[in-house]
Parts: structure tokens; C-alpha cells; sequence
């Protein structure tokens, strides 16, 4: 069966639920964004931060990263909810980073500079786990209709998809600009199951965000798959609120979370 089109075999999740399709988030999901930030940040912070001692720098590093990921002022959520555009959400919080970091402030013109650096090191890094590949050629061999919903653009998920080698199989379905909103509205994950082909109930949404992705999907009648890597988290998680979900650690453990051979 062709990838994110018709129908497909069911597969039986421990749970007793009907799966016939798989919807994927992108970034930590199925490609490692959080690398990529990193390599993304370490030229913002060559060009735009003070200098530090390499110990130092890669202290702070990390810290930059992390702050980057959990996007404390939630800038990004306002835009996945239609009350900002991306470039503004971003140059406002690479605002928020120099500030926390000692850089300059940014004016219009400054962030068009600054995004150039930060895209240069970003769009490199793209990459998909190592253990995407196997989990997808499980899925794919069972006859499981596989696609993504992302919170970000298509356009730009469309080219991580390609670079990280996922595009011809993991079609990208529903991004942020497809209805005006993002997860976690109800609406994406439904639209994106119809384009999938599948019941919402017999459909799984992966993502590594607790919140916008397992317990949202879960909420919009899908079955919800929290992938929670050992690491650092993007935001803090009230585990007790964490639900009605899958819980994995690795989509190693994907397919045996849905009834199938791994």
C-alpha cells in the first residue's frame, strides 16, 4: 500500500485499540531537532553573544538550547494558535534569548541577518533519529497508512522531511498553515486522519510533547502516543495529568506499542 493513501490491514494495540493508521509529529519526533538547534544556536551564539571560555561557552550552550526548546513566553504557541506570524514569533524570541544572554537587541532589519546564521546551521543539521527507519519499515510492511501533522509550516517541514531522507515515506499531511491553526486544536488531527484515509479511532498520533500531541490527540478521539526520551524535556510535565496515552521511549518501541512485530 502506498504510504499515507486508502486503507489498511488493522493492527491491535495492549490496549485492545484498533490501529490502521499512524500520524507522526516531525521535530523530536522522527527527526532530531533538537541537534539541529544546537547547531543552529552555536552560530547565533558565535556571532551575536559574548565571547566565554570554551567550558564555558559550551555550558552555555546547552543552556540556550534549552531555552530555545521550551520557549518559556510561549511565543510559538501563539502562533500555532493564529495570533502571530512565524517571523515575528521568532525574532521575538531571539529577543528573549539575547536578553537572557547578554546579546543586543534586535530591530527588523538586525533578525533578518540573525535568521540567515541561525537557518545556515539549522537546515545542515537536519537528521532522523537513528531509529526512525526501523519503525517506519514495520509500519509500512504491516500495511499501517503512515503521514505527519506538524505544528510548523509546510514548506519548511516539507525540506526537513526530504533532507532527512523521510518525504517518500512519511507524507507530510497537515501543517500550521493548512487550516490557520495548529495542535492543539481538535480540528488538525481529524483533518489530517481524513487525508490519511483512516478513522480517527483506529488512527495513533505520535509526538514527543505530552501535552499538544499524545493528550491533544488523545482528546480529539485518536489514540495518543507520547514518545518521552531520556534527556532533558522541552517544558516540565505534570505526569500525573499524562493520561489515556501510550507512553514509550523510543520508537523502537513503536511498533510492539501497536500489536506489531518489531
Amino acid at each position: 500500500m502506498t504510504a499515507g493513501t486508502g486503507t489498511s490491514t488493522s493492527a491491535t494495540t495492549s490496549s485492545g485499540l484498533l490501529v490502521d493508521g499512524v500520524l507522526f509529529d516531525i521535530d523530536d519526533t522522527i527527526v532530531d531537532t533538537r541537534t539541529a538547534f544546537a547547531a543552529a544556536l552555536a552560530g547565533v551564539a558565535e556571532h551575536y553573544l559574548p565571547p566565554l571560555p570554551a567550558d564555558e561557552a559550551d555550558a552555555r550552550l546547552r543552556a540556550v538550547v534549552a531555552m530555545w526548546r521550551e520557549d518559556p513566553h510561549h511565543r510559538y504557541r501563539r502562533y500555532t494558535s493564529g495570533l502571530d506570524t512565524y517571523e515575528h514569533q521568532k525574532m521575538l524570541r531571539a529577543n528573549d534569548l539575547h536578553a537572557a544572554f547578554g546579546g543586543p537587541v534586535l530591530s527588523d532589519e538586525d533578525f533578518v541577518a540573525w535568521n540567515a546564521v541561525f537557518d545556515a546551521g539549522f537546515r545542515t543539521a537536519w537528521a532522523a533519529h537513528h531509529e526512525t527507519e526501523a519503525a517506519l519499515t514495520a509500519l509500512l510492511d504491516a500495511g499501517v497508512a503512515v503521514g505527519a501533522l506538524s505544528n510548523a509550516g509546510t514548506a519548511l517541514q516539507t525540506a526537513k522531511l526530504e533532507k532527512a531522507g523521510l518525504l517518500d515515506r512519511v507524507p507530510l499531511l497537515v501543517g500550521v498553515d493548512t487550516l490557520g491553526v495548529g495542535k492543539p486544536d481538535p480540528r488538525v488531527f481529524l483533518e489530517a486522519c481524513r487525508r490519511l484515509g483512516t478513522d480517527p479511532a483506529r488512527t495513533a498520533y505520535v509526538g514527543d510533547e505530552a501535552d499538544v500531541d499524545a493528550l491533544a490527540a488523545r482528546d480529539a478521539g485518536l489514540v495518543g502516543v507520547w514518545i518521552d526520551r531520556p534527556g532533558a524535556r522541552r517544558r516540565p510535565v505534570d505526569e500525573a495529568t499524562v493520561t489515556g496515552v501510550v507512553r514509550i521511549t523510543s520508537l523502537d518501541e513503536l511498533p510492539g506499542a501497536l500489536g506489531l512485530p518489531g
